[in-house]
């Protein structure tokens, strides 16, 4: 019904004024401004998932990054190469353990400020979703921007198509084939600006270094039941690289992925191998991951 759009719509809103680092009124930004900040149910349900995240890949992904991610210009538009200097005294502030939670009031070190655009749409997605199924929808598609979301199936019993856009040009690497499933992708391809010496800089940031993630990887899709858990680990694994994403999901197992590169190979793992269907298998080598 339109009245049950209007209240999906009104979901993004209200939690993008809890969360969003560019609403100065939000708890984000306040914590962010004044170093603490009491914060609401929803942004505490979602500060522990992210803070779980961080925990479980290792720092890949860390919502502490966000100063970096803004000097670079990723946030502002006003897109420029800091000096080494500048990332080595940004680093500093880098780590996630050093954030305080007490109760419902949240605490930051000076100098550091977080950001949740590695979780918060597949977050969103996840309420979004909660609130169709109590109200008893059974099939739907969302789209979030690079994140898509599905419950049930088709109302004709078919699978939902989603397809992995292609990194290297136009049009689809592939399509998937899902249901009640989070299909969520990461690419240097959606973020960037290319300096005066020709050289691209994308906006995943890695945390250890302070530099654009540049690893082998050009698109990362995960696939799975959680969409906050999926949009997470689509950004941890991008940073991560080939081999120690690969080493994660055979560790994990709760979650299936695509991996490209800029060789140009499409990394599939086993199980999603018969639900993919390659759109340009002339220009992509197909390699299927094994679970061992």
């Amino acid at each position: 019904s339109d009245e049950l759009l209007q209240a999906a719509e009104d979901t993004v809103t209200s939690l993008e004024e809890l969360i969003s680092v560019s609403i100065d009124t939000s708890e984000v930004c306040r914590l962010n401004r004044d170093g603490e900040c009491r914060i609401s149910y929803d942004t505490a349900l979602l500060l522990g998932k992210a803070l779980a995240l961080c925990e479980e890949t290792g720092g890949a992904l860390d919502i502490s990054v966000y100063p970096l991610v803004r000097e670079w210009g990723f946030t502002t538009g006003n897109y420029h190469v800091p000096s080494e200097e500048v990332i080595e005294a940004l680093l500093e502030h880098v780590n996630y353990k050093a954030l305080a939670t007490d109760s419902d009031i949240v605490t930051l070190p000076p100098e550091m400020a977080i950001d949740f655009g590695g979780i918060a749409k597949g977050f969103t997605g996840d309420r979004i979703l909660q609130l169709l199924q109590e109200e008893g929808v059974t099939s739907a598609i969302l789209s979030l921007g690079g994140n898509i979301q599905t419950l049930g199936t088709k109302p004709d019993g078919s699978l939902w198509r989603v397809a992995v856009q292609d990194p290297l040009g136009d049009g689809y690497a592939g399509i998937l084939s899902v249901a009640d499933s989070a299909v969520i992708t990461s690419g240097g391809y959606e973020r960037y600006f290319e300096d005066e010496d020709g050289h691209i800089w994308w906006h995943i940031i890695d945390p250890k270094t302070g530099y654009p993630a540049e690893n082998g990887l050009v698109s990362v899709t995960v696939v799975g039941e959680e969409g906050a858990r999926c949009d997470a680990l689509s950004t941890a694994l991008f940073v991560m690289g080939e081999e120690e994403a690969i080493r994660f999901w055979r560790e994990h197992r709760d979650f299936e992925m695509v991996l490209i590169t800029d060789d140009q190979r499409l990394l599939i793992t086993s199980p999603l191998a018969d639900r993919f269907a390659a759109s340009r298998p002339d220009k992509y080598h197909m390699q299927v991951i094994s679970a061992e």
